[in-house]
């Protein structure tokens, strides 16, 4: 379903058109749309987010030409994140991860003023560049740890709002005899998954401090 941007507004001039990429459930554009910006996530999948008036279910490079301010984008990280490394000969092989970099890269150079990338620490800091930065869902209200590369385009760092505690571990023994811990909101996603799409799905949701500080810090 096809979207239609009005330019005239009888009641309150929206600031700034802003495309998230990649996002399915509406967590970056839900805080964008409190804020009054004319906000729409994209993604192959329905979003879960509650508003599919504000969301395109098809591939970001179908809208991605016309007429944003602003894009916010969070591709796929399955091929590139540096927690999948044991199966990078297999996806260098079948071509699934030079196929993950051209998407990444496409991203990037969109022609879009202001453009953030975000993804896990992956190849893409030596494919591409490092990140203008990293930063942790502890240091904006959520007690929990994953570590968020951003890549920015006219846009600029986040700052903390609210630093609280790092979140509690599940620790537990590998196969191979080794001891070894996990972020627990990441164990709670991987019980609650039913399949690999939906584990994808659950561990690559934003959280929602770093969700609200996207939207403020970078639409002043």
């Amino acid at each position: 379903m096809d979207y239609i941007f009005y330019t005239t507004f009888t009641e309150k001039q929206i600031d700034m058109k802003i495309l998230v990429a990649c996002e399915e459930s509406q967590a970056v554009t839900k805080e964008l749309r409190l804020l009054g910006h004319e906000a729409f996530s994209c993604d192959l999948l329905p979003c879960s987010g509650g508003h599919p008036e504000w969301h395109y279910q098809k591939d970001v490079f179908d809208v991605i030409s016309i007429g944003w301010d602003m894009m916010i984008a969070f591709p796929p990280c399955t091929d590139l994140a540096v927690s999948g490394a044991r199966h990078f000969e297999r996806k260098i092989a079948d071509g699934s991860q030079q196929k993950s970099i051209q998407f990444f890269m496409d991203l990037i150079n969109a022609p879009i003023p202001k453009i953030a990338i975000e993804n896990p620490i992956g190849i893409m800091s030596s494919k591409y560049r490092k990140p203008d930065q990293i930063v942790q869902p502890w240091q904006f209200g959520d007690k929990a740890q994953k570590s968020t590369c951003l890549w920015l385009k006219n846009i600029p760092e986040l700052e903390p709002t609210d630093i609280v505690e790092k979140g509690e571990f599940f620790e537990f023994t590998s196969k191979k005899g080794e001891k070894k811990r996990m972020p627990m909101w990441y164990y709670k996603a991987l019980r609650e998954a039913k399949n690999p799409e939906q584990r994808r799905t659950l561990r690559s949701k934003t959280f929602q401090g770093i969700a609200k500080a996207m939207a403020k810090q970078w639409t002043i």
